[in-house]
């Protein structure tokens, strides 16, 4: 899939990709696989299925980051890994967000408790991040999804 790279913080190592083709689909077959014992395959496939949609319902306002760092490994999120991150959903206590916070992009876990707002990192030797006013962080988006290459 050709997709644009949209500079969004002077930082080269923040890639910000916007998926924007909608015309970009795959063959979906028919049968699932499983990663346990093989089961027989079918050679019939169903209708193509189009990343872009399945990826998000709001493509528009969806975009892909690739995550730096292991500090979400706990949740699956590692180092090389295609964040997809919509922007239209309202962040609530427990989702994973994108965030800008000191001068620089973030994926946390969010946690709203009635003092402050936090960012929690998903792994024990990160503390969490503390936000009291908008000024100190704002959400950029929802993590949806995860992209990876084997």
């Amino acid at each position: 899939m050709e997709a644009t790279v949209i500079p969004l913080h002077p930082i080269e190592e923040h890639r910000f990709l916007v998926i924007i083709d909608q015309g970009n689909t795959l063959p979906l077959f028919t049968t699932t696989v499983r990663a346990g014992f093989p089961s027989p395959a079918s050679d019939y496939g169903s209708e193509p299925i189009d990343l872009n949609t399945y990826a998000s319902n709001h493509p528009a306002s969806t975009f892909l980051v690739e995550v730096v760092g292991d500090s979400m490994t706990g949740a699956g999120i590692l180092p090389g890994d295609l964040a997809i991150v919509n922007k239209d959903i309202k962040p609530f206590s427990g989702n994973i967000v994108m965030a800008f916070v000191d001068g620089g992009f973030t994926i946390k876990r969010l946690r709203i408790e009635k003092e402050a707002t936090y960012l929690d990192s998903e792994n024990p030797t990160y503390q969490p991040i503390r936000i009291d006013s908008p000024e100190q962080g704002m959400f950029w988006g929802v993590v949806v999804g995860i992209h990876r290459k084997l």
